[in-house]
């Protein structure tokens, strides 16, 4: 199989031997039905691959279902998976068939598949196992016959690790392991992207593409880009939007590039210490900083529930909002627990003493919603914490949005 031909059919661009690679091996291990594990940080277009492997299979004229395991509430991801009965649970009406015995024959995607809770994990071991699976409210064991494919952008050995991720599972599901490397790894690439979403923004709007100077082009190829792809694309969107000039110099893109002199450090994916890959404490927290869903969120939610508790910040703690993508680590200290980042509007009103840490945790989160006009994934980002967290505590704080 030609690997060009595989790039302009998926509308994949560079030619990184990293990523060649990675296509290669998912156009190979397509023809077989083995389960397939991609691995990557957020943003660098693991999405592509679940639809080249099924697309060369032999299950191309089946189902291809694509699953977000993330932004399915825990108490109804088992139903949205496997179904459910008739009364099985309030609010089951009808009988339901889950995504599982939907895309029977054909493929189906579990993205961030570490976010899936423990008792779920059980019965995906179950499906990859045997193929059989129950709905839930029955006691009627079905059959499916589907090819497996999920993705990841955490580190799923410190998942297993901490007992967040089933061990067993997870060699089930790593029996033919992808990587696709982060974009500061594929620096040829950078440029080409660029002048593509350039292009594309500037012909939707009917506008010059904007092209960047020499020394433009080294500085955009010589950023972290700790957003990836993502953040490379939104980037030559708002230049290209903003920007009344159409070729970029220096000190113009770097209006662009947060942090551009600073040593920024990127999102990681797997660890990358100097210690020859051993984990340490440091290299383990900065991980859970930069992911932006899972425990990262839950851990601060309950320190900024610590701080109004205490009526006043814990020492070493640091004030204001944090984005990896604006702002530089904070230094991290000896206490990993004090290293994570309370909102200051959270110590005001705890100072203030007037109100209960639930009525500032519902103050947010209603703020939250009405800018984003009750859009929960976008409240979630703007909250920093995973769709699932959002939808628990809307429910625990009686919020009716």
């Amino acid at each position: 199989m030609d690997i060009q031909s595989v790039k302009q059919r998926f509308g994949i661009i560079g030619n990184s031997p990293a990523m060649n690679r990675a296509i290669e091996v998912a156009v190979r291990v397509a023809a077989t039905d083995l389960s397939v594990l991609i691995s990557g940080e957020s943003g660098v277009g693991k999405e592509f691959f679940p639809q080249i492997i099924h697309a060369y299979s032999s299950r191309k004229h089946g189902n291809y279902i694509a699953v977000n395991c993330g932004a399915i509430p825990e108490g109804t991801i088992d139903s949205e998976l496997f179904g459910h009965e008739k009364g099985s649970f309030t609010g089951a009406t009808e009988n339901r068939k889950g995504y599982f015995e939907v895309a029977n024959g054909g493929t189906i995607f579990l993205d961030e598949v570490a976010e899936l809770p423990l008792t779920t994990q059980v019965r995906l071991l179950r499906i990859l196992q045997t193929g059989e699976f129950i709905k839930v409210g029955s006691s009627k064991v079905l059959k499916t016959n589907v090819r497996v494919v999920a993705a990841t952008n955490v580190d799923l050995h410190l998942a297993v690790d901490s007992g967040r991720f089933r061990e067993d599972l997870y060699y089930r599901l790593n029996t033919v392991p992808i990587a696709v490397p982060p974009l500061r790894k594929r620096k040829d690439d950078i440029y080409l992207l660029f002048r593509k979403f350039a292009a594309d923004i500037a012909t939707q709007y009917r506008m010059p593409a904007v092209t960047l100077t020499d020394g433009a082009r080294n500085m955009l190829e010589n950023y972290s880009w700790p957003g990836n792809i993502r953040q490379l694309k939104n980037v030559a969107e708002q230049i290209s939007a903003i920007e009344e000039g159409r070729e970029i110099n220096e000190a113009t893109l770097g209006k662009y590039l947060p942090n551009h002199n600073a040593n920024t450090l990127p999102m990681l994916y797997p660890a990358a210490s100097s210690s020859g890959g051993q984990n340490t404490e440091r290299d383990i927290l900065y991980k859970l900083l930069f992911d932006l869903r899972g425990e990262v969120s839950e851990l601060k939610s309950m320190v900024s529930e610590m701080a109004i508790e205490r009526g006043k910040p814990a020492s070493g703690q640091i004030h204001g909002s944090f984005h990896p993508t604006t702002q530089t680590l904070p230094a991290v200290t000896n206490n990993p627990a004090e290293d994570y980042i309370v909102p200051e509007e959270v110590n005001d009103a705890a100072e203030e003493g007037a109100k209960t840490k639930e009525d500032v945790m519902r103050e947010f989160i209603i703020k939250a919603l009405d800018k984003h006009h009750g859009r929960r994934k976008d409240a979630a980002a703007e909250l920093f914490i995973s769709e699932r967290t959002l939808y628990r505590k809307i429910k625990e704080l009686g919020i009716d949005r």
